[in-house]
């Protein structure tokens, strides 16, 4: 560093903060230091810098791979809301650290935290993790998590707001004229829950002779909804005119299964999805879905997470939940 501030005649500390992307040093004089250490090989030991810093500038995240079979992730959904995550903690400087699937519950974190492998945890899906997340946030883990939020949680989360989800979809089937409604969702996770009794909610003010089925799947996968799909519509005696289903892959899954079994979407029923990955709008018919904003998610799962670090206590928040409409 007193090499690169000689040829570049400015001080150490100009050099130590120009590095550091310093707001003390301006840009002119930051990308003449960057310049002459990029022509001259010099980088930062950031190894050496974290020590010093008392930080590692690395977050660790966890998915939910206990929630998929065999760890196998299939919903696109989760890969948006990590690219989301990536992107936020990029813009802040920090380096992700992507938990491996046997590093999965407190102890696997807390060693993660007590080795300065990071300086804190984002859960991309609570799954039936609740009990565990408890434990790891009493021990004052910094832990923020994607999910939905808990009157009784300890640890700050960040999530759709999965009854207006429901909510949204429900009205949607009313304004359509439907009456027969299916609800395709595992509904021991908390966040379908909470869009089953947002559906709920909405049938029981119409009151008019609404009915809602239910199908429990334990799968997130396309081909386990399409045989689900297929198989409901085999042994029921009454197709329904409306599916709300828990994702958008689900929701192409039943209406190929609708499609095979010469049932029109949306002439005969109208379909819902959740999440609105990419390929919704570009599937036929485009799938009509209540969206969850992966760039707006992880930019607030990153913001929150930071100030927990920092010592802050921030409250568990909403972001957007809106219904987009397209053809199903």
């Amino acid at each position: 560093m007193a090499d690169i501030a000689k040829l570049a005649n400015v001080s150490k500390p100009t050099v130590s903060r120009a590095l550091s992307n310093s707001p003390l040093v301006n840009r002119a004089t930051r990308n003449h230091v960057l310049s002459v250490a990029n022509a001259h090989g010099y980088a930062v030991n950031r190894n050496a810098q974290k020590l010093r810093h008392k930080r590692t500038n690395t977050v660790a995240v966890s998915l939910d791979f206990h929630s998929h079979r065999q760890n196998h992730i299939s919903d696109p959904f989760m890969f948006d809301l990590l690219a989301g995550v990536s992107e936020a903690l990029g813009d802040r400087n920090q380096d992700l650290l992507l938990c491996a699937p046997n590093h999965n519950d407190g102890v696997a974190f807390n060693q993660i935290l007590n080795s300065r492998g990071a300086d804190g945890f984002i859960i991309l899906g609570q799954g039936h993790r609740e009990d565990m997340l408890h434990e790891f946030a009493a021990t004052g883990a910094p832990v923020v998590v994607w999910g939905a939020a808990d009157e009784d949680a300890n640890y700050c989360v960040v999530g759709s707001d999965n009854y207006l989800g429901g909510q949204l979809a429900g009205r949607y089937f009313c304004d359509k004229g439907r009456r027969r409604w299916l609800f395709v969702g595992d509904t021991s996770f908390r966040e379908f829950r909470q869009r089953r009794e947002g559906l709920q909610n909405v049938c029981d003010e119409a009151d008019d002779g609404i009915v809602i089925d239910d199908i429990e799947l334990h799968s997130f996968g396309y081909d386990s909804a399409y045989d689900a799909a297929s198989h409901y519509l085999d042994v029921i005696e009454t197709n329904p005119d409306a599916v709300f289903s828990y994702n958008d892959t689900s929701a192409m899954a039943f209406i190929s299964a609708f499609r095979d079994a010469g049932i029109d979407v949306p002439g005969d029923v109208s379909v819902v999805g959740y999440n609105d990955i990419p390929s919704a709008e570009y599937f036929s018919p485009p799938i009509t879905t209540i969206r969850q904003d992966t760039h707006q998610a992880g930019r607030v799962l990153a913001a929150k997470l930071m100030r927990i670090i920092d010592g802050e206590t921030p409250r568990s928040a909403l972001i957007k939940t809106e219904l987009i409409l397209r053809e199903s």
